[in-house]
């Protein structure tokens, strides 16, 4: 039996590696407050989507605030949070880059799921060793920067450059290009649209059935295809799908190659997949596996929730000059006191450590003085317990001086009345006594 593989608590693919670089952004993808089960899947999903660099089992809580993931995000090295709010309108998502802003605050329009794309397809897909590696970014239909261009998308166009990793043509293996995600700008609905895609690579100029001939016997582990109920070699390759052989008669259709020649590339290095060497021609092929979302964008403020600092877009309010004006003072005036408060915590803090060091410096030098007048104390114990050795030596000897001689007689006399007193006495004693209680018995019923 093979050795068990450690997955769940080590870290997967190249991402070891590339956790020494310091400019990969990773990512929290939470549910803010109370929504339902499709947002539940949604933000599952968007986590696969962000994998490998984010946070895939995340436990979320129900007393966990925005606030806490904000606060701790910086602490684990998290550069971006996306949070998923379900509003009375429709679901909303804000992307906060950690820890100084923006925040991108977008609604919903429309989104499916992952199970809803892969249901709707033709084909299976097998999802699994594609999530290992990030996936490539693609931006399209974004107006190049100039005078004419609204200020809004160039911003809109980096936060999601800065979500996934930058590409570096010079390090990048060709086997790590499995995904590709798709941000793509309408300009007549003024939403942007969000696709994701898994790289297939086939090979180009021969049909399917020829495929499934050639990749059989080239491989140990598919069988080869069973041709014992076929007449001809050519009802195989040129039937089509539930029609009768065409007796040799090739069908457009059935010959054309899959791919056209607008999609088809040189490998410039070997890829994933059968017969995918390095500097053969093959067809590539982008499969849809979702979450698909259209969204759009309804603010952009600076800062983050909690300390946002100016709008810098809205999409449904125009303020004028005077009162963007007013608002650049209410921010700043607001940043002034909450910099004065922190700078008169910290004097606070000083203040009273250097407090309690004075403290505990009086108390160390109390202990000291207490430390020297025990020890006097101790000795004039031990100049008292000298005299007074010396004062119970001579009262010993007085002692002595006054016991008994062992000459000295007592005369019989003195005994015999103190004898016979003691007789008396008991006597007397006995007749006072009061008389013995008689015992009681009690009957048995």
């Amino acid at each position: 039996m093979a050795k068990r593989r450690k997955n769940r608590t080590h870290l997967k693919g190249q991402v070891q590696r590339e956790e020494v670089a310091s400019n990969v952004p990773k990512s929290f993808i939470i549910k803010h407050g109370q929504v339902g089960s499709s947002i539940n899947q949604l933000v599952r999903d968007m986590r696969k989507v962000m994998e490998p660099h984010t946070a895939s089992r995340l436990k979320e809580r129900n007393r966990n605030k925005l606030k806490d993931y904000i606060t701790m995000g910086p602490a684990l090295h998290v550069t971006h949070l996306l949070a998923f709010r379900l509003t009375p309108i429709a679901p909303s998502l804000k992307i906060i880059r950690l820890s100084d802003g923006p925040t991108l605050t977008f609604r919903v329009e429309r989104y499916s799921l992952m199970k809803d794309i892969l249901k709707s397809s033709r084909r299976a897909k097998s999802i699994g060793m594609e999530y290992l590696t990030p996936p490539l970014l693609v931006l399209a239909n974004f107006p190049q920067p100039g005078p004419g261009t609204p200020q809004h998308l160039p911003l809109l166009m980096k936060s999601f450059q800065t979500l996934f990793p930058p590409l570096s043509p010079h390090t990048i293996t060709l086997s790590s290009a499995r995904r590709v995600v798709l941000v793509s700008y309408n300009a007549e609905r003024g939403t942007v649209d969000f696709r994701h895609y898994l790289i297939r690579v086939k090979a180009y100029g021969v049909s399917k059935r020829v495929r499934r001939i050639l990749e059989g016997a080239s491989t140990s582990t598919k069988p080869v295809v069973n041709l014992g109920s076929e007449k001809d070699v050519a009802d195989f390759l040129l039937r089509q799908r539930g029609m009768p052989g065409p007796d040799g008669y090739e069908s457009a259709s059935s010959a054309e190659s899959e791919a056209g020649d607008h999609n088809t590339v040189e490998l410039g290095s070997d890829y994933v997949g059968r017969n995918n060497k390095k500097g053969q021609k093959r067809a590539v092929r982008l499969d849809e596996v979702g979450p698909r979302l259209e969204l759009r964008l309804v603010k952009i403020t600076e800062g983050i929730p909690g300390k946002e600092g100016n709008v810098i877009y809205h999409e449904f309010v125009k303020k004028s000059k005077k009162e963007v004006a007013e608002q650049k003072a209410n921010i700043a005036a607001k940043e002034k006191l909450r910099k004065e408060r922190r700078e008169e915590q910290e004097r606070n803090v000083a203040r009273k450590k250097a407090e309690a060091d004075a403290k505990k410096g009086k108390k160390k030098a109390g202990e000291e003085d207490e430390g020297e007048e025990e020890d006097e104390e101790m000795e004039d114990v031990h100049e008292m317990s000298d005299e007074d050795a010396a004062s119970d030596g001579d009262a010993e000897e007085a002692d002595d001086d006054d016991e008994w001689d062992d000459e000295e007689e007592i005369t019989d006399g003195e005994d015999e009345e103190d004898e016979g007193l003691s007789e008396e006495e008991n006597s007397e004693s006995e007749d006072e006594a009061p008389p013995p209680k008689k015992p009681k018995f009690h009957k048995k019923r």
